[in-house]
């Protein structure tokens, strides 16, 4: 059932989201473009379609379809333990959110994930389209540690289906450059993570860019102590990217791809 559900939830959801935030950013854009969409859209779209292609190729199991599995052979901690279906199901979404923060920190702390993580960041702008440029080694891997996660986690398969519609549509509304109103932005970061807080971390000053790594849930920065409310120059001029990657030339398919096997600028 999920097998084929699934892929349809998913790329349904992706496409709406992905047009809706266009609109809305817009409308009513957070900070003015320093690069057109003609330069970076395509190449955004590009990327992300090789990546998907890419996962599907070398890990054709879904984590969706993994968790009925693992259910079928009481594998993972939530199997073992019984506990009533609700509370499995919000532990699952709590671990698995997580695991995300944790994963993303580390390709911020380990050289050689930074290397394959440094191409989400070498965006010169910060809009809905840069939620979706990841190398595609970057996402194989992620998709990878993922299943380690449900073998080890062992959450409902509906539950996992959730978690990954959730990751989707908050990647793409925290990158967003939607301009929402104070009172909006301030009440939504007491629970999950807004565009405003998510832009601070991609941020050319190092020591913004090694905050707020939350995907979802706000809670991880707070309670690992990554937390940074504003960027000190503001968010109007605060400088996207990075200053080793910093020409439009570097927008490219073809420079995303290598940007991992190449060295940065001095």
């Amino acid at each position: 059932m999920f097998g084929g559900y699934e892929t349809l939830f998913r790329l349904g959801g992706f496409i709406g989201l992905l047009v809706l935030f266009a609109v809305l950013e817009t409308l009513a854009p957070r900070r003015q473009r320093r690069h057109s969409r003609l330069l970076r859209w395509p190449n955004n779209l590009a990327i992300s379609g090789l990546s998907q292609l890419l996962s599907r190729i070398f890990l054709p199991l879904s984590a969706t379809v993994l968790a009925v599995y693992c259910a079928d052979q009481d594998w993972g901690l939530l199997n073992i333990l019984n506990a009533p279906y609700w509370l499995e199901f919000a532990i699952a979404l709590l671990l698995l959110d997580l695991a995300i923060y944790w994963q993303h920190r580390l390709f911020h702390l380990i050289p050689l994930l930074w290397r394959l993580h440094r191409v989400h960041h070498s965006d010169g702008d910060f809009d809905v389209s840069t939620g979706i440029r990841f190398h595609p080694l970057s996402i194989v891997l992620s998709s990878a540690l993922k299943l380690v996660m449900v073998l080890l986690i062992g959450p409902a398969a509906p539950a996992v289906l959730v978690f990954e519609l959730l990751l989707n549509g908050s990647s793409l509304f925290n990158h967003s450059n939607v301009r929402l109103p104070r009172r909006v932005e301030r009440n939504l970061r007491a629970l999950l993570v807004t565009p405003d807080m998510h832009r601070v971390h991609h941020s050319n000053n190092s020591d913004e860019m090694n905050s707020n790594f939350g995907f979802n849930l706000f809670c991880w920065d707070r309670l690992f102590d990554s937390y940074r409310a504003e960027p000190a120059g503001g968010h109007r001029q605060m400088g996207i990217g990075l200053r080793e990657f910093p020409d439009a030339s570097e927008q490219g398919i073809a420079q995303m791809l290598s940007q991992p096997f190449r060295e940065p600028r001095s």
